[in-house]
């Protein structure tokens, strides 16, 4: 009986190999922008940002989970459930807490042979990196700043990445508009600055990709994690007339983030009008890379941001 039941094991692994969907891209890139409202970004100097918006295809109306946290938005970003399910209640580096408890889309993705990599802003992200799933994890911080970079250093460490690693699956994280809409407020020139900051980071990936030569066969995802409201600073229990942005209600301003597609395969000038969720992006990662989606996903693959797609829950 043992040796029927490992040929047909073998047979299974072999049938799964052979008859998996093929990929519709061969690289993909995620890329988060720190409280990224899209409010925020229709006014600031984003040239890039809103070209490849207008170029591929785009939602204004996408929706993070509630809290709108950073930590817990980006781990149903990358692994596709929502946090009743990853568990992920805090929002800052507890390495004794241990890595997230659910597959990431990197374990999946290495699961498959495929290359990944994340180049972030903030230590916290170390959450979601399970043992043998990244092939790179870079934070370009300083000494100065050991738990934290900005987007220039994220933008440069990916330029120095990309090119060598080639990866199938990558996510890059820029934090300077949250560190300035929590300091400054969520509309003020500061974060207005931060904002365009990750927009010249934005181009210098992009080239990066091309001088890498596999421009043609990648996909982009423009995406945030939450967006943001201005509240009165308090000190010593008292405002100080000024605002500065706070976020993780379950308010449009902080709930409403950009949700963008551009590459191979996407619909050119297309408005996305299928609601899109959050841990629909890890869904959407994953599908355009031929890998299957593990039936405990929340997410499903917003098709209809790309042509000739058969429709799958959207």
């Amino acid at each position: 009986m043992k040796p029927l039941l490992l040929a047909v094991q073998a047979f299974l692994c072999f049938a799964l190999t052979v008859f998996a969907a093929p990929p519709r891209a061969g690289h993909v890139f995620i890329v988060s922008f720190d409280q990224g409202a899209p409010a925020g970004i229709q006014k600031a100097a984003m040239p890039v940002f809103k070209a490849m918006a207008a170029e591929g295809a785009h939602t204004w109306h996408a929706y993070t989970i509630v809290p709108s946290l950073t930590l817990p938005s980006h781990t149903s970003m990358l692994t596709g459930v929502g946090i009743q399910k990853h568990q992920i209640l805090w929002n800052d580096y507890q390495p004794a807490k241990g890595p997230v408890s659910v597959p990431t889309i990197f374990s999946l993705a290495k699961e498959h042979g495929l290359t990944t990599a994340m180049i972030v802003s903030k230590e916290k992200f170390k959450t979601l990196v399970l043992p043998g799933s990244v092939d790179a994890f870079v934070l370009p911080s300083t000494p100065e700043a050991p738990t934290v970079a900005n987007a220039r250093a994220v933008g440069d460490a990916f330029a120095a990445q990309v090119g060598k690693l080639k990866p199938n699956l990558c996510f890059i994280h820029f934090g300077d508009p949250d560190a300035a809409g929590h300091k400054y407020g969520v509309d003020s020139p500061e974060k207005m600055q931060a904002l365009a900051d990750c927009d010249a980071a934005l181009k210098t990936m992009r080239d990066a990709v091309q001088a890498a030569g596999i421009g043609a066969d990648s996909v982009f995802i423009l995406t945030a994690d939450h967006g943001g409201h201005d509240v009165p600073e308090m000190k010593d229990g008292r405002p100080t007339g000024k605002m500065v942005g706070a976020h993780g209600s379950p308010a449009t301003e902080d709930v409403e983030i950009p949700w963008v597609a551009w590459g191979k395969g996407v619909r050119p000038h297309a408005e996305i009008t299928a609601p899109v969720v959050i841990y629909d992006t890890a869904a959407t990662a994953l599908w355009l890379l031929g890998v299957d989606l593990p039936e405990s996903f929340w997410g499903r693959p917003a098709v209809s941001a790309f042509e000739s797609a058969a429709p799958v829950g959207k």
